[in-house]
């Protein structure tokens, strides 16, 4: 037996309401779930990407219906998002419209395009052609 996905991938930023604008305002990533002060998550096709607050993740829920073991990350994190090569630079013109610095962009050596930004927290936001990843 072998996973055959990756259902969910977490970030942490300890403020929620600049990742919120940056995930929802600007990638247009619907909402799915949001608690005040500890995360928001938000769905990514098939998948969803969940953002904590680092602090809030290492408290324990005491809720003993949902006994999610504490964990966390502290530093900045990496998510990867699948793109066209034509979408990675539509989305390098929205990030430059909206005063988001591109922080990389080139071709790796299989020819597939990477772009680099940072969200507010301080992650490592990739957009990426799916074939980076083909042998």
């Amino acid at each position: 037996m072998t996973p055959f996905a990756i259902l969910e991938s977490a970030v942490y930023a300890a403020d929620l309401t600049a990742a919120e604008a940056f995930y929802c305002g600007l990638l247009r990533l619907p909402v799915i779930a949001r608690v005040d002060g500890r995360h928001v998550f938000f769905r990514v096709g098939a998948g969803v990407l969940l953002v904590f607050n680092p602090d809030a993740t290492e408290v324990a829920s005491g809720n003993p219906d949902l006994p999610v073991p504490v964990h966390g990350a502290r530093g900045a994190g990496h998510v990867c998002f699948a793109a066209s090569r034509e979408e990675i630079g539509d989305w390098r013109q929205r990030f430059m419209a909206a005063g988001v610095e591109v922080e990389a962009e080139f071709d790796w050596p299989n020819g597939a395009r990477s772009l680099y930004v940072r969200d507010p927290g301080g992650n490592s936001v990739e957009f990426a052609e799916p074939r980076l990843w083909e042998a």
